[in-house]
């Protein structure tokens, strides 16, 4: 029983009791949808990336680059299939010799099975098209 105050009345009215356990359960619905969303997002281009790079496709690049950022973010979590070149030095100390070597001027740089490049942010489709990867849903 509800302990009562000096007035008879409940000190916790038993509609907020509803009222709080209603609130709890949609923020846990809404915790749910957040992590399944989290595990099926990005995994949708898992087998375009793959094919990728089983085609020897390779993007050549800098961790400090904001248009690398962005065109790794177009392939969400199916980024790490992509056969990524890192360019940068420590500390933005310069370009190592793997991209000095294969002649690398800007980021990012696609490099494609033809030997034809494109350097800055490239869509899926024009992946998809350089490489002969199907693509589902192109952006």
């Amino acid at each position: 029983m509800d302990k009562l105050n000096n007035e008879n009345k409940p000190l916790v009215d038993p509609s907020s009791k509803k009222w709080l356990l209603g609130a709890t359960i949609i923020i846990f619905l809404f915790i749910g949808l957040i992590i399944f969303y989290s595990i099926s997002a990005g995994s949708k281009y898992t087998d375009f990336a793959k094919c990728v790079t089983e085609t020897k496709t390779k993007m050549y690049g800098a961790y400090w680059c904001q248009h690398c950022q962005e065109q790794k973010s177009l392939f969400g979590k199916s980024w790490k299939y992509i056969d990524y070149i890192e360019c940068s030095l420590p500390n933005r100390g310069g370009q190592n010799e793997i991209c000095n070597s294969a002649g690398i001027k800007s980021y990012p740089t696609w490099e494609f099975p033809d030997g034809k490049r494109i350097e800055g942010v490239v869509s899926l489709k024009q992946i998809s098209e350089a490489t002969g990867c199907q693509l589902e849903n192109p952006s």
